[in-house]
Parts: C-alpha cells; sequence; structure tokens
C-alpha cells in the first residue's frame, strides 16, 4: 500500500547508497535529506506552486507526509532519481528529478520546482536544469530528456528554452494543455562545446561548474 502511495515500483530497493552533489553555477543538487521535509510540505500545500505543478495542493497531514517522505527516501529505483536544489551557500530552494526512465528507448521526463519565491526570476531554475542535464548525459546512457510544461507558463517555456529545451508539440491530457520540450544528447552536445569554447581560459569557476561532483565525505571527482 505504502509502495503504491508513493508511485515506488517494484524492483525499488531499501538500501544504503553514497550520497552524491552536483555543483551548478549558482545552485547545487544533492540527494534528499530528512531535514528537506518542513520545505517540501510546505511548498506541496501552496495552491500556487501545485498551479504550476498542473497538481492539487497536498492535503494530508504533515506526520502522514513524514512518514511516507521517508520511505520514498529509503527506497532506491531504477527508474527515477530526486535532488533538492540548495544554492551555492546551502539554502534549500526548490527540487527536482528525472523519471520515467526508459531504457530501452534512451529517454526519461524531467521535472523541476523553485519553491522559495525569493529566487524566482534570478536565474537558478535554468541553472538547476542545466546541471541537471550534465549530470543526465555524463553519468547515465540516456539520449533524450523531455518535460511537459503548461502552455501558459511563459518563464517556464523560457526558463527551460535558455537550458537547451525545443519546443516538440502541444499535448492534451487530464483537461490541460501543456507543451512538451526535449533536448537530445548530440544537441547538448554541441550546446557545451559552443559554450566551453566561448569560455575565457582563466574562467576557473565557470570551468568547474556544472561538472563537479562530490560524493559523500570525499574528495572531489570532475566529470567528463
Amino acid at each position: 500500500m505504502l509502495r503504491r502511495a508513493l508511485g515506488l515500483s517494484r524492483d525499488a530497493e531499501r538500501r544504503p547508497r553514497e550520497m552524491l552533489s552536483v555543483m551548478g553555477e549558482s545552485v547545487v543538487l544533492r540527494d534528499k535529506r530528512p531535514e528537506d521535509m518542513p520545505d517540501d510540505y510546505e511548498w506541496r500545500c501552496d495552491p500556487e506552486l501545485s498551479r504550476l505543478d498542473a497538481t492539487r495542493p497536498m492535503q494530508m497531514a504533515y506526520s502522514d507526509y513524514r512518514r511516507y517522505a521517508r520511505e520514498e527516501m529509503e527506497y532506491r529505483g531504477r527508474h527515477s532519481r530526486r535532488f533538492a536544489i540548495d544554492t551555492r551557500d546551502g539554502v534549500h530552494i526548490g527540487n527536482c528529478m528525472y523519471y520515467d526512465v526508459d531504457e530501452r528507448r534512451g529517454q526519461a521526463e524531467l521535472g523541476i520546482m523553485i519553491g522559495d519565491r525569493g529566487y524566482w526570476g534570478r536565474g537558478y531554475g535554468s541553472d538547476a536544469v542545466e546541471t541537471l542535464l550534465y549530470h543526465i548525459f555524463t553519468s547515465t546512457g540516456l539520449s533524450r530528456v523531455y518535460l511537459h510544461t503548461l502552455v501558459w507558463n511563459d518563464r517556464a517555456r523560457r526558463s527551460f528554452a535558455r537550458a537547451g529545451f525545443t519546443e516538440v508539440r502541444p499535448v492534451r491530457r487530464s483537461g490541460m494543455d501543456f507543451i512538451r520540450m526535449e533536448v537530445t544528447r548530440p544537441e547538448w552536445e554541441r550546446r557545451l562545446a559552443s559554450r566551453e569554447a566561448a569560455a575565457p581560459a582563466a574562467g576557473a569557476d565557470r570551468a568547474a561548474a556544472p561538472g563537479t561532483v562530490r560524493f559523500g565525505g570525499g574528495g572531489v571527482e570532475p566529470v567528463g
């Protein structure tokens, strides 16, 4: 019952795993932790955020949510990966994930929410998406990442376009109108090569982000 409520697949495993964080220009993506729960609960109960996410505000009590969220963190499935979005100075401002991983087709869907309104319109969302794409295309075999955003959400559409997504087609589902956007590995590689060629040789901070991955309490491992 609990697995069904959390959307956990039968192949989800409860096992310890090395904690991962991926550094971008202005954000750090890291594995979810129990201390994220108060923020997550507040954001999922927020009517405006729910409307932007094409869902309904959460109705369950916080005590029930904590129990479900702990189970979700303990189970590791093959078909999704969730991250918290922190600023570089450690403020938790949102969450992102890739899910519905289809290994045969080499694709997955991407989702993101910047829950802290103080960070809207400041480039944090675009950087989080770019950093997540870097992680996906350098650490998995996926060749396509897609998403669905509401037709009327112009701010989100512009943000995804800045991160390299292109609009593919309209999609109607659950009585709502979405735009499907996607980016392929070759498109992402060309974009990355172009940006690296344009970056100044002395731009050490840019060269390290995105693409710096930290594991647990260990050292730093450059990816790619």
